[in-house]
């Protein structure tokens, strides 16, 4: 997998995001619109990590989906 495909399917993948950072807003994860940039971005706001931290989580749960 792919960001392209998730991204392209954001709303499919919303929920699997949700369920893996549960403080992360619906209407968080509808604004960012699958940008990986935008999610690490929030990633760092939301838990404070780094990010270089946030992207490894990114990547780690990208290959598990």
């Amino acid at each position: 997998m792919n960001w392209n495909q998730i991204e392209g399917n954001w709303k499919e993948f919303k929920g699997k995001a949700q369920s893996q950072w549960g403080k992360l807003t619906d209407d968080e994860l509808d604004r960012i619109e699958g940008r990986q940039t935008e999610l690490a971005g929030l990633l760092q706001q939301k838990y404070g990590k780094t990010e270089e931290e946030a992207r490894k989580e990114i990547d780690t749960w990208m290959s598990n989906i």
